[in-house]
């Protein structure tokens, strides 16, 4: 893994046992009312009420509804990124790893388009109070880019300015496929055409050796 990656994964204040396991039901019945009914079916006392915890607590765990749906998203990128290590792309270009993971990324949206809505409106909607849990959620699809890119080193400049545009254009993809304003098919042209700046900024044999 490469120090990009590693430092990709955030650094939160370590949980007790019980309180990871309060967490996890808080963002398993957030992600559960998403699925069903989207952004508008996410409500603090219903979470509550699903996870089993007091809505006092809730609000200690997520400030807002926003803070809420952006750590769900952070949650389901970490899921997606621990399966893809499990089984990475098998393209021998980097440019086509990458476009192979992020379409393995939405469809995995795709399979939850309600979720996917919820969570992307939050993104969308994100203050600067949810700033730290937004960079979470860029650092770790930066992460997901770049284990696919297989770097035998740190990344170049070049690399990591071609890694925040594919970023971007995945983001619009999703917002765009979402709002009914691109087919599967036309996502799938735009990812594998922003992945080939990867090939404009070298190969993984041609990033520095640590």
């Amino acid at each position: 893994m490469t120090t990009e990656t590693k430092s990709a994964i955030a650094s939160t204040p370590p949980l007790t046992e019980r309180q990871e396991a309060r967490r996890r039901r808080i963002l398993l019945a957030s992600a559960e009312l998403a699925g069903r009914g989207g952004f508008d079916a996410v409500q603090m006392r219903e979470v509550a009420e699903a996870a089993g915890v007091a809505l006092g607590t809730l609000y200690r765990y997520f400030p807002s509804k926003i803070h809420l749906l952006v750590a769900t998203m952070q949650d389901q990128l970490q899921r997606m990124h621990e399966t893809l290590r499990k089984r990475p792309p098998t393209d021998e270009a980097p440019a086509a790893r990458v476009a192979q993971t992020l379409m393995r990324a939405f469809r995995a949206m795709q399979r939850e388009p309600h979720l996917a809505d919820a969570m992307v409106r939050a993104l969308t909607f994100a203050d600067r109070s949810v700033s730290p849990e937004v960079d979470t959620v860029s650092r770790l699809t930066t992460a997901i880019i770049l284990d696919a890119m297989g770097l035998t080193g740190p990344a170049t400049p070049e690399q990591l300015s071609a890694v925040r545009v594919i970023e971007h254009t995945w983001h619009s993809a999703l917002i765009t496929w979402l709002s009914g304003r691109a087919s599967i098919a036309q996502v799938k042209i735009d990812i594998e055409m922003v992945c080939r700046l990867i090939d404009l900024t070298g190969s993984q044999d041609d990033a520095p050796a640590t």
